[in-house]
């Protein structure tokens, strides 16, 4: 397994040993003590799974409070990935790191808590799984809208399907000036 930094701290690329055969291939998609030693505490308390069409986008979304650490991995597929650093007092603040996943490449995102989780389905379908170190609150759940200017994303298609609620989200401004935003806590 090798680990890639971003430039968003804690933002992390995993890119795990992948064995291939005649058969297929094979590999770990989370072993406890490499991931710890890589910086990824947990515990994980949640799995999640989402499918996906082509041009889909959901998020960008994050929870305020109880933010949550998420492992992000496709298990079919191919995407977009991105994070987005809406930390209040992070040296990244406003930032994004956007990045294509795919079963084949197995290679992972460590989402902290406190940034801002999106993505854009660029195969016909998408099976995303992604373990949460903390249980979804759709209470405190909240969504900046996927072409906010003040974050600027390079999404890879500009008119995705998004869902009614993302279509709904708000500016990184609105949330900010509303003290909507989780801290950024080094």
């Amino acid at each position: 397994m090798k680990i890639f930094t971003t430039p968003i701290p804690g933002v992390l690329l995993i890119a795990p040993r992948v064995l291939h055969d005649a058969r297929g291939a094979f590999h770990e998609s989370f072993h406890l003590e490499r991931y710890r030693d890589a910086g990824i505490i947990g515990p994980f308390v949640q799995d999640n799974l989402s499918t996906s069409h082509k041009g889909v986008v959901r998020g960008l979304h994050f929870q305020k409070p109880d933010p949550q650490g998420k492992l992000v991995t496709v298990a079919f597929g191919v995407l977009f990935d991105v994070v987005a650093d809406v930390r209040l007092g992070s040296p990244t603040f406003g930032t994004w790191f956007g990045c294509e996943l795919s079963h084949d490449s197995a290679e992972q995102i460590y989402v902290p808590p406190g940034c801002a989780h999106g993505f854009q389905a660029l195969s016909d379908v998408v099976v995303l799984s992604y373990k949460c170190d903390a249980y979804y609150s759709p209470a405190t759940e909240h969504a900046i809208r996927w072409d906010d200017p003040d974050l600027g994303i390079a999404w890879p298609a500009a008119q995705p399907s998004l869902s009614e609620r993302d279509r709904a989200a708000e500016s990184l401004s609105a949330l900010r000036d509303r003290g909507e935003l989780p801290e950024f806590r080094p």
